[in-house]
């Protein structure tokens, strides 16, 4: 198993919390936390980030220890990656982007996700081929190694830059298939929630728990990175639920720009639930989820969620989320609840009355209504129902009571 030394620097007062998602990223790409240099920095050395002085220090902790590599936890240029490997005796030097993209990497399942995957990596990479193939043969196994290969990444910039415009257009027919699946969901008024947040905050938990969609659950960051769609039904609406990968804090801009279209399905939603966990910094959850949307253009009514609330006790200073926990059931109807409480006004709670002689010519209409119950008579069909109040004048010939 890969062992992986942590220099962690100390910018602001929220240099723990990086820290520890640092460490818990590790254990999710497959290695073995095995230290952390902590280091204020007041002035950024443009050649090593760090001071020469506290290179020395983390050189002598680490010499005689093979088969160690270094994350500075934090964004290096190329210059200052190589730089700091050959401080440290040519030891292996990756920064936080380069092992966010490695467990994104080993996740993705489907072909979109591997063409977002291998597109982020190799604009990361671009930059990094000027030591040509000495930088990237350090690489080896192990994390920052995993995607589109080393034949792939040691081959001149003419190729890579190929290979990235053929990435880029196949994400573009993706983008353009996506639309036209949004606009037949609008044309047979399917609502569409999204589960977006931060990483590991049990979404697909929830997602299994509304829908029993079987999506893998697992207590590590970025368990789920392929999208998934579920139907469900609230109060007689249906609803198409789709999961989402989940964001991090400094979250790498290649990776939000090679995800953005699967993020359309948040971006394009009518109501998205923002899931927290209430054993994290659920206000820092929430921010970056919303910072990381807004940068997309979002703009939808959204739902602020509280998941893994079942040891909290007094749940008055989280008012201005819906609690709940996902795991154990508990106020998922309260949720429910809350969603169809946004949606209602849109709607308008009817009795329909369909002549018989009618009922073919309103059965193209059917389709437009979330119905509850009907009883048969002598003059028709009446049906209780839920209308969108924008199909509301399709139906007035047959409005009994509204």
């Amino acid at each position: 198993m890969e062992k992986v030394y942590v220099i962690q620097p100390r910018l602001d007062d929220n240099c723990r919390a990086l820290h520890e998602e640092a460490v818990a990223l590790i254990e999710s790409a497959g290695a073995e936390y095995c230290g952390t240099t902590y280091q204020t920095i007041k002035n950024i050395n443009p050649a090593t980030y760090l001071g020469s002085g506290k290179l020395e220090h983390i050189r002598s902790l680490l010499s005689g220890l093979d088969d160690i590599t270094v994350l500075f936890n934090g964004s290096l240029s190329p210059s200052q990656t190589l730089n700091i490997s050959a401080a440290l005796d040519g030891r292996k030097v990756i920064d936080r982007t380069t092992l966010i993209l490695d467990i994104f990497a080993g996740r993705a399942t489907s072909a979109e996700g591997k063409i977002q995957v291998e597109l982020a990596q190799l604009k990361y990479l671009y930059p990094r081929l000027k030591g040509k193939g000495e930088a990237l043969s350090r690489l080896g196994g192990g994390i920052g190694s995993r995607g589109p290969g080393e034949t792939q990444l040691e081959t001149d910039r003419r190729h890579i830059r190929t290979r990235i415009n053929y990435l880029e257009q196949r994400l573009k027919d993706t983008e353009r298939r996506r639309a036209l699946t949004v606009k037949r969901r609008e044309k047979r008024n399917i609502r569409t929630i999204a589960l977006v947040g931060y990483t590991n905050t049990g979404k697909s938990t929830l997602m299994n728990r509304l829908t029993g969609a079987g999506v893998l659950e697992k207590d590590a960051l970025f368990a789920t990175l392929d999208p998934t769609a579920r139907m469900m039904n609230i109060g007689g609406l249906d609803f198409l639920l789709v999961d989402t990968v989940g964001f991090l804090q400094d979250l790498p801009h290649e990776l939000i720009e090679a995800f953005r279209s699967t993020l359309e399905s948040a971006l394009n939603c009518d109501l998205a639930l923002i899931v927290c966990d209430a054993t994290g910094d659920h206000d820092m959850q929430f921010t970056t989820t919303m910072q990381t949307l807004e940068g997309l253009g979002f703009d939808r009514p959204y739902l602020k969620v509280l998941n893994k609330c079942e040891d909290i006790e007094d749940l008055t200073p989280y008012a201005d989320f819906v609690c709940i926990s996902a795991k154990y059931g508990q106020n998922i109807d309260g949720l429910k609840q809350a969603v169809y409480d946004v949606f209602k006004e849109r709607f308008t709670d009817c009795t329909l009355c369909v002549p018989y002689s009618e009922v073919s010519e309103f059965s193209s209409l059917a389709e437009d209504i979330a119905e509850h119950s009907r009883r048969y008579g002598e003059d028709g069909i009446e049906i209780d129902c839920t209308v969108e109040n924008t199909r509301l004048a399709r139906f007035k010939k047959y409005i009994k009571r509204a």
